[in-house]
């Protein structure tokens, strides 16, 4: 896919994009503290499943399970030197998946490190790392690129300018915000929106860290600034945190589907669920949304 196939897509309506991939791994068994990449590759079958039920459910786009396959990320793991490897096969299995009824997104995330001068993480040291990981996911055949759950405007631009250096896919990008729309490490979601589709997102918004009941003044906002498609995947809701420590969306499919209509309505034409959602969500977006 490139820039223009994408808004092309954007512009014939609703792009409905997938649900969650870690909150699902982890009800299919994932434990915690490893590294979610490495755990798909030894269970692909389980993510297979998965994206199979979300095309059922009308994802146009599903996203590879990339997330914070990047080599700051995997040092944690002593997994750095396999960034390639783990991308490339991703997306691969992604692909089976998929069997061409959707586009894949090769997806990254934040590193959970601040970039200087907060910080200790330089922004060459982390357009390095994204580079990289960026690199192997076009040459493993993603047909574009998102970059989700970013804490500040500053990694998204750090992402944006990676993707540009090294191929031509489109990248979407999504903050995670506070319900005032300010993000955790910096910049809110109205400065991500003017900024980076200046530099040629395909599109901006917000995923994760809220229900799509608290995020209708932010998109509103963004989508008056905007001159590119807004995204939405929040969470089913405001978790709870139950006595084994697990997060508990109580955010019913039905409910959220409601509030996405919300969203679209404020100007969101690039729609998904995020923590706690599962094709069910996505197919009651579908049906709620009549795409």
């Amino acid at each position: 896919m490139n820039k223009q196939e994408f808004k092309e897509l954007a512009g014939s309506g609703i792009v409905i994009l997938d649900g969650a991939t870690g909150t699902n791994m982890t009800k299919a068994g994932m434990p915690k503290g490893i590294s979610t990449e490495f755990w798909i590759l030894e269970h692909a079958d389980v993510l297979k499943d998965l994206q199979k039920e979300y095309i059922k459910a009308g994802s146009q786009i599903v996203y590879a399970p990339t997330f914070s396959a990047n080599r700051i990320s995997l040092r944690n793991f002593h997994m750095e030197t396999r960034v390639e490897e783990l991308n490339t096969r991703l997306v691969e299995i992604s692909k089976e998946a998929v069997q061409g009824n959707a586009y894949i997104a090769g997806d990254l995330t934040t590193t959970g490190k601040r970039l200087e001068p907060n910080g200790e993480l330089t922004y060459e040291e982390l357009l390095d790392a994204y580079k990289e990981q960026i690199t192997a996911l076009a040459n493993a055949g993603a047909d574009l690129l998102v970059a989700e759950t970013m804490l500040a405007v500053d990694e998204m631009m750090a992402a944006l300018d990676a993707a540009s250096s090294v191929c031509d896919l489109p990248m979407m990008c999504s903050m995670t915000v506070e319900a005032d729309g300010t993000g955790f490490f910096g910049g809110s979601a109205l400065e991500a929106m003017e900024t980076l589709q200046e530099m040629d997102a395909a599109a901006v918004g917000i995923n994760c860290s809220l229900g799509p009941d608290q995020l209708e003044s932010v998109v509103s906002a963004m989508s008056k600034r905007a001159k590119i498609p807004v995204i939405a995947k929040p969470n089913a809701g405001n978790p709870l945190i139950n006595d084994k420590g697990e997060a508990i969306y109580n955010m019913e499919a039905f409910e959220f589907a409601r509030h996405m209509k919300t969203l679209a309505d404020a100007g969101a034409s690039v729609i998904g669920g995020c923590c706690g959602t599962d094709p069910e969500y996505i197919r009651q977006i579908v049906e709620v949304l009549k795409v």
